[in-house]
């Protein structure tokens, strides 16, 4: 896979954006996840968890922000596209972001870490899922990232 100059984003102002969608998200009531979609340095998208506010299980940022690539940007556009999320995408959500064909997703907080947070099981890793297809980093700023969701209290 060509990088076209992923290695020269501003990260850390990237996922700071998520990092502030998920406090969002929070605030109106929803679990804390954020994501932005990123362009060539510049966000073209963002999201927040609304699963619970518009009843809605599908309402994840990232599988709401991959369905509206899909829609709206071209293959090739979206393969130039960074997401930045506050936490490593689930299993439905790495799905969509697969049919995406996104260029890269960067995380914060890992599955594993949301497991210990929630008391779930650990599912599958999105680079697992994205293998392949899509470039898995993370953790990025996981300090801050982790501290929205001590924040939140699960």
């Amino acid at each position: 896979m060509s990088d076209p100059g992923f290695d020269a984003f501003d990260h850390d102002a990237h996922m700071r954006r998520a990092f502030d969608l998920a406090r969002e998200a929070t605030e109106r009531g929803d679990e804390p996840f954020g994501s932005v979609l990123v362009r060539d340095d510049a966000v073209v998208a963002a999201e927040s968890n609304r699963i619970v506010t518009e009843d809605d299980v599908r309402r994840h940022p990232e599988l709401h922000l991959a369905y509206r690539a899909c829609r709206e940007t071209s293959p090739a556009e979206r393969a130039e596209t960074v997401m930045y999320t506050s936490t490593e995408p689930c299993p439905m959500c790495a799905g969509g972001m697969a049919r995406a064909g996104f260029g890269r997703v960067v995380y914060s907080v890992g599955g594993g870490e949301i497991a210990e947070f929630t008391g779930r099981e650990p599912s599958v890793r999105s680079a697992e899922i994205l293998e392949g297809i899509t470039e898995v980093v993370g953790p990025v700023l996981n300090d801050e990232g982790r501290a929205v969701h001590e924040a939140f209290g699960w």
